[in-house]
Parts: C-alpha cells; sequence; structure tokens
C-alpha cells in the first residue's frame, strides 16, 4: 500500500521532556525539537471506534503513516502539532500505533478537550 502524495499532510511530532522535581518524582518539563513528518490524517469514525471512544469521538483521529520516526511501543504519548504551530504546545498526543507490513495506523488523541471547537 501507498499512501498518495496529495492526502499527506505535514504535521510536528514532539517527544515529551521529563524532568524530576526535588522529591525525585517524575514530572514533564515540556516538549523537544519539532520533527517534521506526513501523515494521511482522517477523523476517526466507524461503529467499532464510536465504542471504544463513545462521547470523545469527535477528539480523536486516525492516521496512516509510512516511515521510521514513529514505532510501536516506543513513541506512544508524544505529542503532535496538527492546528497549531509547531513550536506551540501539541494539540495531540499518540494514543496508540498499531504496524502493518508497509504502514503504520496511529491513533491520535486531542488535549485539552472542548478548549477548541475547530478542533
Amino acid at each position: 500500500m501507498r499512501l498518495k502524495t496529495a492526502d499527506l499532510t505535514t504535521i510536528y511530532l514532539r517527544e515529551p521532556i521529563n524532568g524530576q522535581d526535588d522529591e525525585g518524582n517524575i514530572i514533564k518539563n515540556g516538549w523537544g525539537n519539532p520533527i517534521t513528518i506526513k501523515m494521511n490524517v482522517q477523523s476517526a469514525g466507524g461503529t467499532v471506534n464510536a465504542q471504544i471512544w463513545g462521547k470523545d469521538l469527535k477528539y480523536i483521529k486516525s492516521c496512516k503513516y509510512q516511515g521510521n520516526l514513529i514505532n510501536e511501543g516506543q513513541q506512544e504519548n508524544w505529542g503532535i502539532c496538527l492546528h497549531v504551530a509547531k513550536d506551540a504546545e501539541p494539540d495531540y498526543l499518540i494514543n496508540s500505533i498499531q504496524t502493518f507490513s508497509d504502514h503504520k495506523n496511529i491513533t491520535l488523541e486531542k488535549r485539552n478537550k472542548g478548549s477548541d471547537p475547530n478542533g
């Protein structure tokens, strides 16, 4: 399967940066440098997704990606800048990654649900 170039959207992948507070607890200190990638991004839909996500389905994106920058078991919970500038706080997080022989299905979940009526 080849993803059609015209259907690809440029997005920015950002790694979460973790630190420690005075008591040794791990806290999030921000986001790493943006990495430019292209993937097919669509609103999630269908009966199965409706059963899984319920009312939150409107905050879910279903993506197809071909490349090696996102891998199953490594980039879950990384940030995605989809509708915001690449240096802004990511508006989506990678929820799940499913690897197939020639592409990866990636589920994105909106951060700060309900704060942006366009998202």
